[in-house]
């Protein structure tokens, strides 16, 4: 049958070259934005290997059609739109607002001083306090933050890396507050610095520290936090800053995998962790290559947990992740296109099934979306759940000879990279080489290139131009957002228990020192209302900071 298909084929493909016209508005080679060949049409003979191996029924190992059975047939994906600005306060009702539009979890947004660890009165954060999300200073403002909130019904994700344990403590103890048992919790903490050190840059401490931190979160939770996701592993940033869709995924499994290594290394065993690991990638522009690239990695990572690691808990084998659309794609230009685009790379999301999706805000090019902007973001989510028919069955793609084709094509691709970097030693030697870094620039380079030379059109930007006024509307956060959180901030430290901030700190500082799990005493400082600053300090102290100048 495949000789006959064949020989029908080559007969098909001499007769369609003679077809080919040279029309100047089209391509006589087409690749994708990973530059993988892109071939006139796809056959049978383009689609090889075993089905039930590579490709099986949803919720099956190798999960690529899906890490559940009946995945959106049995509910919906989480509805997790990003948000937090300025104050805590503003924070908390931009949430119940979302809430009362249908969003089904919480994601949380915070500002860059509290990705860094510091509080809103020292002085690398003047100008920046509550600019690009909410300013948390101490468990004051986490409990402002989700007043009103029950903890015990919805999942929060909170984006936040080097101080994420911090952060983790905030949450627990005002859950408490709440009556909410630790075990009731659900969401997930992003908790990843590797991706902090190779494209994004908001990390405080060494690599080792670092990885420590991580590793007590892996261990606290599995015993006391078993419903809480304690990483999500992020593909997003690596790709906003520039990566393909190749380099995504395999520098995020390459992440993936560190993590796991240094889990095992410091005495957990990886069924007791890897279930509630999860990961974070990006939906670009590149329809068919999106959807393809989720499969996959949900394929790659399965054999990785199973041949690399001896992972025997299926739950460990499996890629569950969030997706936002592409930030770095919306354009300033003409912003109502950014709804089209978001729209695409939604579905590709959804058709890729994903866990949960956030989908960008028209406006976001120019400012912090407005309230408008993401009430329009959050339904183009719900028409696609409820109108679009693309959810009524499991991996509708599957089958398609260009997808699987695709998806083979990206996982061999991601494959070849992550043995480059297991060769240099690792994600972390990758890093501290600067191989990932380099790859990165060298492909964001390559791409605003075929933006400038037109080989990749982007519309409103390098072609079909409109005159266009400036933007109206925008939000703008109030500058005396940052007086009036240092001004909480000295209420605070002249109300609380100074002795009791001293005393905690004084228990996690030794905890630093030993080899004991740092989350006890990371939960007792914050119940003390001992500050991000302070916490972060204390262990600036003990384990140093890390600078750019350290990556290459």
């Amino acid at each position: 049958m495949d000789e006959q298909l064949q020989k029908f084929f080559e007969k098909w493909d001499e007769k369609a070259q003679k077809s080919v016209t040279k029309n100047p508005e089209r391509k006589l080679v087409f690749t994708n934005a990973s530059r993988l060949s892109i071939k006139r049409v796809y056959t049978p003979l383009d689609v090889a290997g075993d089905y039930l191996d590579d490709i099986n029924l949803p919720g099956e190992y190798p999960f690529t059609r899906g890490v559940q059975p009946t995945m959106y047939r049995g509910r919906f994906w989480t509805m997790r739109q990003y948000a937090g600005m300025a104050s805590a306060e503003e924070s908390n009702a931009r949430y119940r607002y979302l809430l009362e539009q249908g969003q089904t979890g919480l994601s949380v947004a915070f500002d860059l001083p509290t990705q860094i660890g510091y509080d809103s009165d020292h002085p690398l954060a003047a100008g920046e306090v509550g600019k690009v999300g909410v300013a948390i200073d101490s468990l004051a403002d986490m409990e402002l933050l989700f007043k009103g909130i029950p903890l015990d019904k919805v999942s929060t994700s909170m984006t936040i890396n080097a101080p994420a344990a911090v952060l983790l403590a905030m949450y627990i103890v005002v859950a408490e507050k709440q009556g909410v048992s630790q075990d009731k919790l659900v969401g997930t903490i992003q908790n990843d610095i590797l991706k902090e050190y190779a494209a994004r840059g908001t990390y405080i401490f060494p690599p080792g520290p670092s990885m420590r931190l991580i590793t007590d979160i892996f261990a606290y939770c599995a015993q006391h936090v078993p419903e809480w996701n304690t990483i999500s592993i992020s593909g997003y940033h690596i790709r906003e800053a520039g990566s393909t869709a190749v380099q995504e995924v395999a520098f995020t499994l390459s992440d993936g995998i560190a993590y796991v290594a240094a889990a095992i290394l410091a005495g957990l065993d990886v069924d007791d962790f890897a279930p509630r690991l999860s990961f974070f990638f990006n939906s670009h522009v590149d329809f068919f290559e999106e959807v393809a690239k989720f499969r996959a990695a949900r394929r790659l990572w399965a054999k990785i947990m199973k041949e690399r690691f001896q992972a025997k808990n299926p739950r460990s084998m499996m890629l569950r992740f969030h997706t936002q659309t592409g930030g770095s794609t919306l354009t300033a230009q003409q912003p109502d296109n950014n709804v089209v685009r978001v729209t695409l790379q939604a579905l590709a999301a959804v058709l890729g099934g994903t866990q949960s999706l956030h989908t960008n805000s028209r406006d976001e090019a120019l400012a912090l979306p407005t309230e408008d902007s993401v009430r329009i973001a959050l339904r183009t989510q719900q028409i696609i759940a409820f109108e679009s028919g693309v959810a009524d069955t499991v991996d509708p793609l599957a089958g398609s000879y260009y997808i699987e084709n695709l998806t083979n094509e990206i996982e061999a691709a991601a494959w070849s990279q992550i043995q480059k970097i297991d060769a240099l030693g690792g994600a972390i030697a990758a890093i501290e080489k600067g191989y990932m870094q380099r790859e990165i620039q060298e492909s964001a380079y390559d791409w605003q290139m075929q933006v400038e030379r037109k080989e990749r059109i982007v519309v409103g930007v390098n072609q079909f131009h409109v005159k266009e006024g400036a933007p109206r509307g925008l939000l703008r956060v109030d500058a005396a957002v940052g007086e009036k959180q240092i001004q909480r901030l000295q209420v605070l430290r002249s109300q609380r228990d100074n002795q009791q901030v001293r005393v905690t700190l004084a228990q996690l500082e030794t905890d630093a020192k030993s080899t004991a799990n740092i989350m006890p005493s990371l939960i007792e400082a914050v119940r003390a209302y001992a500050t991000l600053g302070e916490i972060c300090n204390c262990l600036r102290n003990i384990f140093g900071e890390y600078h750019a100048d350290n990556l290459l």
